[in-house]
């Protein structure tokens, strides 16, 4: 089964890259550059769901987070390009409805890069509105027990992510972005409290909302 998966997860992968090689060849506008940075603020709104907790009952709930955002996008086209986003937020985790009442699983902090492939509509227009789709690899560089004795969040975990989004530029090169993407991907978690380990999954899929401006070279 992680056999499986791992051939999913690369076979999407590829698929992007064949995608962006076979529309490379199209070109870009004579003198546009083909790269373009952004820099975001981001929400971070978690739309998650865990299993039941094992012995105390009860689920994992994780809270949204507001984040700075930064981004590289390359177009090989005008209307084809690829993104790559980097967030680095904490958020706090509590067990809530268990039964030994809510406990607070201290925080973790996730640093999801995101790659997606986009399309960009009207590429030579002020308004410039675009849509995506790819992957997130999850890593939790640091985390924070809280009131149990130790917590073990089982990171290196890869997700899927849709994307829309639109850029309104103001001068040949700067621009506002606004930027909708939803992340589907889920985390084990392992507990050490009173005397026990307790599991379950947690499935974040969060909604990340960033507004935030980009510069086109």
């Amino acid at each position: 089964m992680q056999l499986f998966r791992e051939l999913k997860h690369a076979g999407l992968v590829a698929g992007c890259c064949l995608l962006l090689h076979a529309t490379a060849g199209a070109g870009l506008a004579a003198g546009d550059s083909p790269w373009m940075v952004r820099v975001r603020a981001l929400g971070i709104i978690p739309d998650d769901s865990s299993s039941r907790i094992s012995v105390i009952g009860g689920e994992a709930e994780v809270d949204s987070a507001i984040a700075p955002d930064l981004n590289f996008t390359y177009f090989f086209t005008d209307n084809i390009a690829a993104e790559l986003t980097l967030t680095y937020a904490e958020h706090d985790v509590s067990a809530e409805k268990t039964a030994v009442g809510n406990v607070d699983l201290g925080s973790l902090d996730l640093l999801p890069p995101t790659l997606t492939a986009q399309y960009h509509f009207m590429p030579n227009k002020t308004f410039r509105p675009y849509v995506g789709a790819g992957i997130s690899y999850v890593l939790i560089p640091d985390e924070d027990p809280g009131d149990a004795d130790w917590v073990d969040y089982d990171d290196n975990e890869i997700g899927y992510a849709l994307q829309v989004g639109f850029d309104y530029f103001f001068t040949d090169n700067w621009s506002l972005n606004v930027d909708l993407k939803k992340v589907w991907v889920d985390v084990d978690v392992a507990v050490g409290a009173l005397g026990t380990v307790v599991t379950t999954n947690v499935d974040v899929d969060p909604w990340l909302i960033g507004v935030g401006i980009g510069y086109r070279f």
